[in-house]
């Protein structure tokens, strides 16, 4: 039984330092975007050639939020696409108040001056409804 204990309060106490890593970047990240839904937090890495958006998420209104994906899109002052890609997040349902990871990698050096369009969706529901499918987007401006 004293194994069983200390094998859960190993699971239980990791899981709890993973949420509580994910709060403190909620607040740390430099850039910030929060919607009636969701609040976002993001970073800006270069990798080589690559751009990688890292940032968590929290679903602010629905009982559980199944199915995001967040989507971004690196468009040039001339208006014009550049790259796009999304991220489907894991685990599928989160919770209310929940934080979670995303990252999305882009095959494209971002400069300053370009945006990054970000499009989410996912289905909410607070139970026993059916679920609404929503889609919200918004745009960012690289400094």
């Amino acid at each position: 039984m004293g194994k069983l204990w200390q094998f859960l309060s190993t699971v239980f106490s990791g899981s709890a330092m993973h949420s509580d890593v994910n709060s403190e970047r909620l607040k740390s990240l430099p850039h910030h975007y929060a919607q009636f839904d969701m609040e976002l937090a993001w970073e800006i890495k270069q990798a080589g050639m690559e751009t990688v958006v890292e940032g968590v998420g929290k679903n602010l209104r629905y009982a559980f939020m199944e199915g995001i994906e967040i989507w971004i899109a690196a468009v040039d002052a001339a208006g014009q696409t550049r790259a796009r890609n999304v991220c489907f997040v894991i685990p599928r349902q989160i919770r209310m108040d929940e934080i979670f990871p995303f990252s999305v990698k882009l095959p494209i050096e971002v400069e300053p001056g370009m945006q990054l369009k970000f499009t989410y969706k996912y289905k909410g529901s607070d139970g026993g409804d059916g679920g609404v499918d929503w889609l919200q987007s918004f745009e960012w401006t690289l400094p």
